[in-house]
């Protein structure tokens, strides 16, 4: 992980988690909240951090607020490079101890 990477508490894996379960569909805040469990004083800043390292890009849902009757959600999308940093990251938690070694 570079400098510029975001910090990967365990509610951020929650987070990178759900997106990888199908990293093509979004996913709106509320979503990732039911799916996790995280308030959303924790899951917004994860959010924000997530999307200014670019692992995530956000967009509003096309809905007319008032034929839908409620308000718009922003929806969240991992990117390429969210894709590849947290399967990176995930692959570097496991322990070193259950790895395969080459013994000679």
């Amino acid at each position: 992980m570079g400098k510029d990477s975001p910090r990967l508490s365990g509610p951020t894996l929650q987070v990178l988690g759900r997106f990888l379960d199908n990293p093509l569909t979004g996913l709106s805040g509320a979503d990732i909240a039911k799916q996790t469990g995280l308030a959303s004083g924790t899951l917004y800043p994860i959010l924000i951090r997530l999307e200014s390292a670019n692992w995530l890009k956000s967009k509003w849902e096309k809905i007319d607020p008032s034929e839908e009757g409620r308000p718009r959600k922003r929806i969240y999308e991992m990117t390429s490079l969210g894709v590849s940093q947290s399967r990176a990251a995930f692959a570097s938690l496991v322990p070193a101890s259950v790895r395969l070694q080459w013994q000679s």
